[in-house]
């Protein structure tokens, strides 16, 4: 075994890790540059999405590809909220139980479905959601949208809006990514695994599949909304084309390159989602598509388990560059 992984178990280099961690987050800030500070923003609302896909999908086993709807859905009630002139924080609950509460009744009527039969549903959630938009035009602008522009700095932090926006994102993704570590990490994440594994199983040690899949899914649809929350945030500007369904298909891409079944995958996967479509712009804007389907079969091929297995594929590769003859000792 490797002494490196040993060296990060150990309590004080974890808390050390977590205070380090945290005073990153304090001072980049305040140091990087106004397009740092955007760029990083908007890694934080994907990474969340792909957060709650990731717990969907990656933990529960439960295929959706409809992820995009709820940050949608959470971007326009917080968007109507501010409209409105709501107080903040009821916005930012009214973001988070509203695609809950949708979500919740869409796993009650597909959670007992199974396979391809939920991806249908699922499916239709971005599509119908499209032409929704288009028509309540009162609540969401129509086909031209609407902006809500309530996140500038206070006068008494002294800090620019960029620096202020990006400290929104850190805490409440902070957050969100926190309360989900504990989770999955929990008796509902040992259930997860086990639905996922076999749902025979699961109901013969008295968990329901049922039960699990829309408890799932319902947490999904309110980090959908969190992070839906958040674009208005930093991007403070919504329309219908921000639930197309090509949206969704890009998040499930992220959840598979960052690395299904993980948190730090999740945030990977934002980092996907944000700076991929930036490069590839780059190298050639009428490829991008292209360009980044070829990024996901590689991906596939090398790394299967995502851009979150990388350390333990080097080490293992690393363990049999150091011994090359161990394998042939045990298998004589």
């Amino acid at each position: 075994m490797s002494a490196t992984p040993i060296f990060f178990r150990k309590p004080w280099v974890r808390r050390a890790g977590i205070a380090l961690l945290v005073a990153l987050m304090i001072v980049l800030p305040l140091v990087l540059p106004e397009f740092a500070n955007t760029t990083l923003a908007r890694i934080g609302v994907f990474a969340v999405a792909v957060l709650g896909l990731n717990l969907l999908m990656g933990y529960a086993g439960t295929v959706s590809l409809g992820q995009i709807f709820f940050l949608g859905l959470g971007a326009y009630v917080t968007a109507y909220g501010v409209a409105q002139g709501w107080n903040v924080v009821i916005v930012f609950a009214l973001a988070c139980l509203i695609p809950a509460a949708v979500g919740l009744l869409v796993a009650l009527a597909a959670a007992r479905l199974g396979g391809l039969a939920i991806a249908m549903v699922t499916i239709a959630l971005p599509i119908v959601g499209v032409p929704l938009a288009k028509r309540l035009s009162e609540f969401t602008g129509g086909s031209q949208g609407v902006s809500a522009r309530f996140t500038s700095a206070p006068e008494w932090t002294g800090l620019y809006d960029d620096q202020w926006k990006l400290y929104i994102v850190l805490v409440i993704a902070g957050m969100a990514f926190l309360l989900t570590r504990n989770l999955v990490h929990g008796k509902y994440g040992r259930a997860f695994a086990i639905v996922k594994g076999n749902e025979s199983v699961a109901a013969s040690m008295g968990i329901s599949p049922y039960r699990y899949k829309v408890l799932a899914f319902t947490l999904a649809s309110l980090l959908g909304g969190v992070s839906g929350f958040l674009y208005m945030v930093v991007v403070q500007y919504t329309s219908p084309e921000t639930l197309s369904f090509g949206h969704s298909i890009t998040l499930v891409a992220s959840m598979v390159i960052g690395g299904a079944g993980s948190i730090v995958g999740s945030l990977l996967g934002g980092v996907y989602y944000v700076l991929a479509p930036q490069v590839t712009n780059i190298i050639d804007p009428s490829l991008t598509a292209a360009l980044q389907g070829a990024i996901l079969l590689l991906v596939l091929f090398v790394l299967p388990g995502g851009l979150v297995s990388l350390p333990r594929v080097w080490r293992r590769r690393r363990a049999s560059s150091t011994h090359p003859h161990s394998r042939e000792r045990q298998d004589t």
